[in-house]
């Protein structure tokens, strides 16, 4: 596996649980967590997101955050969690809570893309709807390890670079197939990310989100997992 695509590949599929959200009681096994990932890529290509456009990413601890991340990974796109207020012209898609969309500014090069309750706006994409009805393969691009990945606190992460953390992890915790990766740190935290959005599914095992998941623990106040350089 050598970009993050790779890890959702058809191979990976199988009934073991990818991503459990107790919080809003949904839950993942690997054959609907690659599905799902591959129809928000190809949704985000359908909006016109290619290889190194941005997608910002509310960081919130659902699942359509984390399949989003996934799904424009698959298409070479940059991804930012927590977009600040000002949406910069550089994102292509910005993907919020509806209740959230009116908070933040963007212009006409970034496609809104909102989650939970349809859209006033008929420009703002739903993703229950469009993200769903979209074509469950796999989308074609081709990214290479060098290309970047995740953007936070200044830095962009290249894909090889978030993979190779995301391996020292599994490697420092002992995550395998049979582990539970509880994730309780913000997504916009780059560790975090590695640690418990990668590394759980680069290994096969199972993620569990929000500050009551149980687990090997990611991020708060007593995390498990220690820091990882990214790079």
């Amino acid at each position: 596996m050598d970009v993050l695509g790779d890890v959702i590949a058809r191979d990976r599929r199988s009934e073991s649980t990818a991503l459990a959200v107790p919080a809003v009681e949904r839950g993942y096994d690997y054959r609907r967590f690659c599905t799902s990932a591959w129809k928000a890529g190809n949704f985000l290509r359908h909006i016109g997101v290619r290889g190194g456009a941005g997608v910002a990413i509310a960081d919130d601890p659902i699942p359509e955050p984390v399949l989003t991340f996934y799904g424009a990974a698959a298409v070479g796109a940059v991804v930012r969690f927590g977009p600040s207020a000002e949406v910069k012209s550089d994102v292509r898609a910005l993907v919020v809570p509806a209740a959230d969309i009116d908070a933040y500014a963007f212009g006409p090069e970034t496609k809104g893309v909102v989650y939970d309750d349809p859209p006033a706006d008929p420009s703002v994409s739903y993703f229950e709807r469009d993200v769903w009805s979209e074509n469950p393969t796999a989308p074609p691009d081709q990214v290479a390890p060098a290309d970047p990945l995740l953007r936070a606190d200044g830095d962009t992460y290249t894909h090889g670079e978030v993979l190779g953390a995301a391996r020292r992890v599994i490697d420092r915790a002992s995550i395998d197939g049979d582990s539970v990766v509880a994730v309780r740190g913000p997504f916009t935290d780059p560790t975090v990310v590695v640690a418990g959005l990668v590394a759980p599914i680069v290994a096969g095992a199972e993620i569990t989100i929000g500050p009551n998941a149980d687990g090997i623990v990611v991020g708060g106040p007593k995390p498990d997992v220690e820091t990882v350089e990214i790079g």
